[in-house]
């Protein structure tokens, strides 16, 4: 069995860091533990209004 990616909390920062150095507005970072691999997701997406589906799903908790 293949060991799990240690993830850092300074690898984390450096992600964020190189993305805001780039001029990305980061919204939210998400982590995949079993391979180790840190996406950074743009705050502006986060600007768009919800379709109703979305909006339903927010108010019933599900993602």
């Amino acid at each position: 069995m293949p060991r799990r990616q240690v993830i850092t909390q300074a690898a984390i920062a450096r992600a964020v860091k190189g993305a805001q150095a780039a001029g990305l507005k980061v919204g939210r970072v998400e982590i995949d533990p079993g391979t180790g691999r840190i996406v950074v997701v743009s705050g502006d997406d986060a600007a768009q209004p919800l379709t109703k589906l979305e909006a339903w799903r927010a108010s019933r908790g599900a993602s």
